[in-house]
């Protein structure tokens, strides 16, 4: 995954870097699996490799496929992405270790839904109550993000018809 990342930020062919993202996500994907988070994995799958790299090969068809060199210096972005990397980094910092037992969702949320569950949403499969009811929104937010994408690629694509006249 390093080495995607590094030979991304090198990349200058467009097309490149819609294939190596595409790589990436579906090497994170492999790692979420790994984690034992397969309906995440799939996700990223079906989204990051999947839908996003269509998504960007239609809109990379809008434009050249070489970037054009910056006008400015691109030190006061790699700062800030540098800032915001540490501010993310010491946020962590007050998390609860990778698989702690005493983590407060082992100890408060996974055990109320296993309990309550089935009586909350009348749903008898768990992972499909979770993902259905209680991450409701949080999908259905998902699902308007990558519809929103697809709409403005089919907008984009749209306006570079030419017409009768042309």
């Amino acid at each position: 995954m390093v080495a995607a990342v590094v030979t991304l930020a090198r990349a200058r062919n467009l097309f490149g870097v819609v294939v190596l993202s595409g790589i990436y996500s579906f090497l994170m994907a492999t790692v979420l699996v790994a984690m034992d988070a397969v309906d995440v994995a799939m996700t990223e799958a079906a989204v990051g490799a999947g839908i996003s790299t269509v998504l960007f090969l239609g809109a990379l068809f809008l434009c050249r496929s070489e970037e054009t060199k910056p006008v400015r210096s691109p030190w006061l972005p790699l700062a800030a992405s540098i800032a915001v990397g540490a501010l993310l980094m010491y946020g962590t910092l007050g998390l609860p270790g990778f698989a702690d037992p005493n983590a407060p969702i082992h100890t408060h949320v996974a055990p109320r839904y296993l309990q309550q569950g089935v009586i909350e949403t009348g749903v008898p499969n768990i992972v499909s109550a979770v993902l259905a009811s209680y991450r409701g929104y949080d999908t259905l937010g998902e699902t308007t993000v990558v519809f929103t994408a697809g709409a403005g690629v089919v907008a984009l694509l749209r306006r570079r018809r030419k017409g009768p006249k042309e």
